[in-house]
């Protein structure tokens, strides 16, 4: 081959080799770049496992056959050329000749002296079976080196009918084997980071949702084509005091591993503004806040929304997220009209809640903006679409678990650039008659007024058996309040599959369940409440605090 035409074919192949996006591509790329134009066969044995990073292991080298391709015959009718048998599996001798050929690095002619050990561990019949192999410098073996670790071999043949090897088709097979080596090492490198960044997306999404009274939920994640990063699409769920709920998706910019941890960090952020139970507007200044200390480069879109069942109403805030979707129980869809902020991370944003109504039996749909956008769908037109889309099916998408199937089937087979988080919240609300909500002056007087409303409550609702502990569990929270408060607090009794009663009060002190000694003349309410209560707390809020207890309704 002319020295021009031989430069000519070095650049076209290294460029095939090198746009390789992963392992089979770039293996691909240099079976085609080498056959026929270079040889009539090839043979790729990779480490088996391939080696991630700078160090070094010391267990053997073991090499298994990953990709071969021979030149096909010029007529149906004409068999291929006979080749060698390759092993399928090799594990070099520590002090043998192919494992100084693989520490050299250098390609080398397999009828070279000293070399026929290697080429009968790479073949397995070594030269083969009559005529497979003829003599001179047909065959070349060229090590893969990667940064640190040697990747495999190449194993480049050429038959009786063409030319032999020359020194300077050495130096193609150096190029051909770097180029494939470089290609190996980012695939694994990109698989290794691909891989260790879905793990720690699918360990920072909730495991599963809460169960709160008042709504059902439902949610999906479908990550991105195999083509593309992960990316830092999240959502959450979060019970909060009052039977409310907050619900989040967010997205953070970008697709890697970094974008899937500052996405953890934001979440985390996130359900720790939720227990301070502040309204939508301050969550997202706050989160916009702390995302700007964990850098300037890293933005993302959040949308938040409080349900509460019990006021069927909807409290809402949007830092440049897609807009949230309201499937009304009539099977109209709505595109719910939240000023859309800018993205946290911006800095100086003022953010807006809007309050709106929550209509029992009307389905809440969040999502990321893979489901609406991609490289032929502007964003606009994409939610346009999925409000098509669910008011054209509603009538017949009874079940939340069949909607979220329905809204990610419409996407088609075709490639994904970005992650998909879907959250969807159908709202049940609470039957009036089930909810007894009083505001108490806070006065001495005021935990006997709170027994005898609670005695009645209990007695409508057909629950006398509980009134004895349930009357003496509230007087000693509204008797604890009643010293701190000081404006009127609030008695909150739910009947749902268990009875909840919430005392709300205007101070941050949050009481604490603590022994008493023999001499104290206080301290033992919420020892009585610990025994009595199947479960019960005390959250702080931006308004003061709330305790609570719940107690198992008797089997009727």
């Amino acid at each position: 081959m002319p020295q021009t035409d031989r430069l000519r074919y070095l650049d076209v192949a290294t460029r095939r080799i090198a746009r390789g996006m992963d392992l089979d591509e770039t293996l691909r790329e240099l079976r085609q770049a080498a056959v026929p134009a270079f040889a009539d066969a090839v043979f790729v044995h990779l480490d088996d496992p391939l080696p991630v990073g700078a160090e070094r292991s010391t267990a053997p080298v073991v090499l298994r056959l990953h990709s071969a391709d021979r030149v096909s015959p010029t007529h149906a009718d004409t068999p291929p050329p006979p080749l060698p048998e390759v092993a399928e599996r090799v594990q070099p001798a520590g002090g043998g000749r192919l494992a100084e050929l693989l520490r050299d690095g250098r390609p080398a002619f397999g009828d070279a002296p000293g070399n026929a050990p290697a080429v009968a561990e790479l073949l397995a019949a070594g030269t083969g079976p009559a005529g497979a192999l003829p003599p001179g410098h047909r065959l070349i073996i060229a090590p893969l080196h990667g940064s640190h670790h040697v990747m495999g071999t190449v194993v480049l043949l050429r038959g009786a009918d063409r030319p032999v090897f020359t020194g300077d088709d050495l130096l193609v097979a150096s190029q051909l084997a770097t180029h494939t080596a470089l290609g190996v090492q980012k695939a694994v490198m990109y698989g290794h980071e691909a891989a260790v960044a879905d793990t720690l997306q699918h360990t920072m999404l909730p495991s599963s949702l809460p169960e709160p009274t008042g709504v059902r939920l439902a949610s999906r994640y479908l990550p991105a084509s195999k083509t593309a990063q992960v990316g830092g699409d999240w959502y959450d769920a979060i019970p909060l005091p009052g039977n409310r709920v907050a619900l989040i998706v967010g997205d953070v910019m970008g697709h890697s591993m970094t974008s899937a941890a500052i996405m953890g960090q934001l979440r985390t952020i996130v359900q720790t503004l939720a227990g301070l139970d502040l309204p939508p507007d301050e969550v997202l200044h706050h989160l916009d806040e702390q995302a700007q200390r964990l850098g300037s480069d890293h933005i993302a879109t959040c949308l938040y929304a409080i349900y509460d069942p019990i006021s069927h109403r909807l409290l809402m805030a949007n830092a440049g997220h897609p807009p949230a979707v309201l499937l009304h129980e009539d099977g109209r869809a709505e595109v719910l009209g939240v000023p859309p902020g800018a993205p946290i991370g911006v800095g100086g944003v003022v953010f807006e809640s809007v309050e709106m109504a929550a209509p029992a039996g009307a389905t809440l749909v969040l999502y990321t903006d893979g489901l609406v956008e991609s490289r032929d769908t502007d964003i606009g037109s994409g939610v346009e679409a999925l409000r098509v889309r669910l008011q054209s099916t509603a009538q017949a998408l009874a079940s939340l678990e069949v909607l979220c199937d329905h809204v990610l089937g419409t996407l088609g087979p075709g490639t994904r650039d970005d992650d998909i988080a879907l959250l969807a919240a159908r709202f049940e609300g609470f039957p009036p008659d089930s909810v007894g909500y009083w505001y108490l002056a806070p006065h001495p007087m005021t935990a006997g007024q709170a027994r005898r409303l609670t005695r009645r409550a209990l007695r409508r609702w057909g629950l006398e058996s509980l009134a004895d502990p349930t009357e003496l569990m509230v007087s000693e929270i509204v008797t604890n309040a009643v010293r701190f408060a000081s404006r009127p607090l609030s008695l909150r009794l739910l009947r749902t599959d268990v009875l909840r009663c919430e005392v709300t009060d205007d101070s941050p002190q949050v009481p604490r369940l603590r022994q008493a000694g023999l001499g104290d003349e206080s301290g033992r309410g919420l020892f009585l409440v610990n025994q009595l209560a199947l479960r019960w707390g005390a959250t702080r809020v931006s308004s003061g605090k709330v305790v609570w207890f719940e107690q198992k309704i008797p089997a009727k």
